[in-house]
């Protein structure tokens, strides 16, 4: 596995793997062990540049380009992927300390993506609009955007990346890529390489390891790219939204949330404990679309949270290596400290551990919460870890407003025996997903992925990937003459 790494410790620019030019270099390490798994010399803005100006060049020829012919490269891209499954899996569980179902889970979705991908490449289509002017044809065609930069998070980095990249190149475009600093391999250049040996010509995607330290806001700023993809925390995304409008670019942004799992008095309730339990603690939490507040109707407030008390307690914690693990490290030791924290503020300022887990190294053991203030910050904020809180509530209305008491809206979901009251309900969520009797984590190729309030801005996904990667163009056709009034 550790040359697996070193030899992808590269960056990689008009089809050419090199250093980087920078002066320092960043560090790739195994959350769980603290291996050093590589060190990576940053790119600088210069090199962005390249990156950029190569992505320029090779984009139109790209465009021009037979989509039959394009969408072979995302055919092959997928059997690379299957054929390097169990490799790519060692790289998610050592990188990012995903245990084996989260590596499992995360390649499932890369390749249902790539296999939309696929198809994106045919999906766009041309109108021919009628016209009040007589003998005038408006034909409206929908053109690649041209060059996108996609800016991708540590905790679905293989995912995450694809996501933005396949439908990108399948649209016409081509990409420059900056993976998180945290998981520089599977976010970046492992995604590189896969488009590589799928035969994806030179300087299509380009991938630049670095750190805003080092180019501050080169990468948004840059006058080439037409479209920013960034997934991340709200806090950043932002600041990509204000540099992005401030250069006229288009900013998609999917960001962070602060779910509510709404549990109904006619529920299934150990079904909705399993669906909460993993809603909540997948990936240790660090999951946008994670369940951090479970709203659970007084009515059957006690016997639900002793329920799922008892579930989490059952949860293995530990090495992500372990097939049985299901609590693996956070992504590293500030994100851990952050966590335990949190839980310990909260606890001070009044709430009731059911449950409090323990820090280990990066490894925090799950919390469950209940009986916060409701005043506390807690409430309003996005958990990235393993930390539950229990909220009760009297009635729908009440369970409204508390699951809207936040300044994100990004998923969500509500347990009844009652489908319609339960879709009734969740159409008074300020969310932009919500489902019922499942959990709050989902994301499918074609259905519009995204959020609303400070969750982000816009839709990725099936046909919303065809509006964020192009454009669309008018050409009027006068076949006879225009009457001009001078």
């Amino acid at each position: 596995m550790s040359s697996f790494f070193s030899d992808l410790a590269l960056q990689y620019i008009d089809g050419e793997w090199r250093p980087g030019g920078g002066s320092w270099d960043i560090i790739d390490f195994n959350p769980y062990n603290e291996e050093k798994l590589a060190s990576i010399t940053v790119a600088t803005a210069h090199e962005v540049d390249q990156a950029y100006r190569a992505a320029e060049r090779a984009q139109q020829e790209w465009a021009g380009t037979n989509p039959y012919a394009r969408r072979s490269v995302f055919e092959r891209a997928l059997r690379v992927i299957e054929d390097r499954e169990d490799e790519i899996a060692e790289a998610i569980v050592a990188e990012l300390g995903g245990t084996r179902l989260k590596a499992a889970f995360e390649l499932h979705l890369a390749k249902e993506f790539l296999r939309e991908a696929v198809q994106l490449a045919l999906r766009p289509e041309g109108r021919i609009l009628p016209s009040p002017v007589d003998g005038k044809e408006n034909r409206v065609y929908r053109l690649p955007v041209g060059v996108v930069g996609v800016i991708s998070p540590f905790n679905f980095p293989f995912l995450l990346s694809i996501k933005s990249v396949a439908p990108a190149l399948a649209l016409g475009n081509a990409v420059v890529l900056k993976p998180h600093q945290n998981t520089p391999i599977c976010g970046g250049s492992l995604v590189a390489k896969v488009f590589e040996d799928a035969g994806l010509p030179a300087g299509l995607l380009n991938v630049v390891i670095t750190d805003i330290a080092e180019i501050g806001d080169a990468l948004i700023e840059h006058p080439v790219p037409k479209v920013i993809s960034f997934t991340g925390s709200d806090r950043v995304g932002r600041h990509v939204a204000t540099v992005c409008a401030a250069n006229f670019k288009h900013a998609v942004l999917e960001l962070g949330g602060n779910s509510a799992f709404i549990v109904l008095e006619d529920a299934d309730l150990d079904y909705a404990v399993d669906a909460a339990v993993f809603s909540r603690y997948v990936h240790q939490g660090q999951v946008c679309m994670a369940a951090n507040r479970i709203l659970v109707d007084r009515g059957v407030e006690k016997e639900f949270t002793e329920k799922l008390v008892a579930k989490v307690r059952t949860l293995k914690v530990g090495d992500p290596a372990d097939p049985g693990t299901h609590i693996g490290p956070l992504i590293n030791s500030s994100q851990a400290d952050a966590v335990s924290s949190l839980v310990e503020q909260s606890v001070e300022a009044g709430a009731t551990a059911l449950l409090r887990g323990r820090t280990e190294g990066n490894v925090v053991s799950p919390s469950v919460l209940t009986g916060l203030p409701a005043d506390s910050p807690v409430l309003s904020q996005e958990i990235f870890g393993p930390v539950a809180l229990v909220i009760p509530f009297e009635g729908d209305e009440e369970a409204v407003r508390i699951a809207n008491d936040t300044p994100y809206g990004l998923s969500g979901a509500v347990h009844t025996g009652d489908i319609e009251r339960g879709v009734a309900l969740a159409q008074r969520i300020h969310t932009g997903m919500i489902h019922i009797n499942d959990s709050t984590v989902h994301d499918e190729p074609i259905v519009p992925f995204g959020g609303e309030k400070s969750s982000g801005i816009g839709r990725l996904n099936g046909e919303a990937m065809v509006e964020v990667f192009t454009t669309q163009k008018w050409i009027s056709v006068q076949r006879g003459r225009s009457v001009f009034p001078f």
